[in-house]
């Protein structure tokens, strides 16, 4: 059943509904949840639009109408000509007045909240659930669910005038480019199982390794990404004295990465074996360490940004908190940026270890995931919105991007004028085959094209196609220029 539209004098026919309230001018994620949140609280969701009145949103209500009607959630849209919630909740007298976190302490509208308390009806503040997975499979084939999200992907690319010929056009331009990525080096070795059965002497799966691959990882891969798309890259990291710093080395010539990499006796190279049947992975056995570098591992790491700094354009940070990102080497980064005007991109995962995305200050970009944000800021209640935002004011970012898992991602720009817009952007596939680089490919993707002098928006796009290319291997397989070219040919068909 479509979405219908109201104006205050038709507003009786919903009399007792559960009613929500915002401007929605780009509607991303967080607002989905709020929204379905507030759906399942009655038998009618009624949700009054802000009007244009004097707000200077980047789209009219109208726009804002047809996307949340899009959503199909509500069952009408109240519009209204300013941001009159007190006539709202005359007309409709609802059960339920739901409303975002944000305006627990906005002070316009607590007696038009304690109104609706004295009537016996409920308020509450909702930012709607946090989930960190998708069951959308069990509501739509994969088919009529990949249709939708490339329709998303292409609506979110219209509303930033966003064509397909210059995102084409952006690709051609990254060779230019030169890149330092600085950070953990990771083997990562995928061993291809068959499942024999259940041990008879506990209750343990038993299986018989096949084959086995290994991949570079962590930030090697990020440089590998880095290379595959075109743009120049040097690579600095800390290795073991062992045969897998020997197999990195390799990798890193065969891919034409500039090879920065120390060797420290002390700590071998980070190891991490996963054993799969059948495309599912059963479990993974790490070898590392995580101390810090010591002193004189630390001067080697700061000769090699010294030594390449002049000859780049940004610095790529990709910390698994494994040590070598120290707060010296971090102190060197900033002053070789100031010194020699580069972009700073970080990306800080800690999944498994204790980090926080918050020790990146002043950043060009940050890339961190829902879960890392919130740990990073201690924050489980607040909003999408409200926590991006909160971390890009802490920070000093001037980017973000706040990956959403298979919920895709938000991209947050600041203007010149100090104003933050966004925008969300789909996970564009479906039933992804190993998730586990996804994060890797978007930060050299990021990197790649804002480095190169592209907006904000139109990498955002590209970094959306990326993703999903990632996703579809299994291991971290670095995606070509010439595989994102086709890919992005594909889902913009004009």
């Amino acid at each position: 059943m479509p979405t219908q539209s109201l104006q205050l004098k038709d507003a009786a026919t919903f009399e007792g509904c559960v009613l929500a309230y915002g401007h929605f001018n780009t509607i991303h994620p967080g607002h989905i949840r709020y929204l379905r949140h507030a759906r399942g609280l009655g038998e009618q969701l009624v949700v009054a639009l802000i009007g244009d009145g004097r707000n200077r949103y980047a789209f009219k209500q109208q726009e804002r109408a047809e996307a949340l009607s899009l959503l199909g959630i509500a069952d009408a849209l109240l519009l209204l000509e300013a941001d009159e919630l007190k006539a709202a909740i005359e007309a409709l007298k609802p059960e339920v007045l739901v409303l975002g976190n944000e305006f627990k302490n906005n002070s316009e509208i607590q007696a038009t909240l304690v109104q609706q308390r004295q009537q016996g009806r409920s308020v509450q503040f909702h930012a709607g659930d946090i989930h960190y997975a998708t069951a959308d499979l069990l509501s739509g084939s994969e088919r009529d669910l990949r249709q939708q999200r490339r329709s998303l992907f292409q609506a979110a690319c219209r509303r930033q005038g966003i064509e397909r010929d210059q995102l084409l056009n952006a690709i051609n331009s990254w060779g230019a480019t030169r890149l330092i990525v600085l950070g953990d080096t990771i083997v990562d070795q995928y061993a291809a199982c068959e499942a024999i059965g259940m041990s008879a002497e506990a209750p343990v799966v038993v299986v018989r390794e096949l084959e086995h691959k290994n991949f570079i990882g962590g930030a090697a891969v990020v440089a590998a990404h880095i290379s595959a798309l075109g743009a120049q890259c040097d690579f600095i990291s800390v290795v073991g004295s062992d045969s897998t710093a020997q197999l990195v080395r390799q990798e890193l010539s065969t891919q034409g990465i500039g090879d920065g990499l120390s060797t420290d006796p002390s700590r071998p190279t980070t190891f991490k074996k996963r054993y799969v049947v059948e495309n599912q992975k059963l479990f993974r056995v790490s070898r590392l360490e995580e101390h810090n570098l010591d002193a004189d591992v630390e001067d080697q790491v700061i000769a090699q940004l010294q030594r390449l700094a002049s000859k780049a354009h940004g610095i790529v940070i990709s910390d698994f908190v494994y040590g070598v990102v120290t707060p010296r080497i971090l102190e060197v980064v900033h002053r070789l940026a100031d010194q020699h005007n580069l972009l700073l991109f970080g990306d800080l995962q800690c999944s498994s270890q204790v980090g926080s995305v918050t020790r990146f200050e002043n950043f060009s970009l940050l890339c961190p995931n829902e879960r890392e944000a919130r740990l990073a800021l201690q924050d489980k209640d607040s909003g999408l919105e409200q926590l991006s935002q909160r971390l890009l004011q802490i920070t000093g970012s001037e980017r973000l991007v706040m990956k959403l898992g298979p919920q895709g991602f938000i991209a947050y720009d600041r203007g010149k004028d100090g104003v933050i817009s966004n925008q969300a952007f789909p996970a564009l596939s479906v039933n992804p085959l190993d998730v586990a680089g996804a994060g890797d490919s978007l930060l050299a993707l990021f990197a790649t094209g804002l480095a190169s002098g592209q907006a904000m928006m139109p990498t955002a796009a590209l970094a959306c196609c990326m993703a999903a290319l990632a996703v579809e291997t299994m291991g971290n397989t670095p995606i070509s220029s010439t595989t994102l070219r086709s890919s992005l040919q594909e889902i913009l068909q004009p």
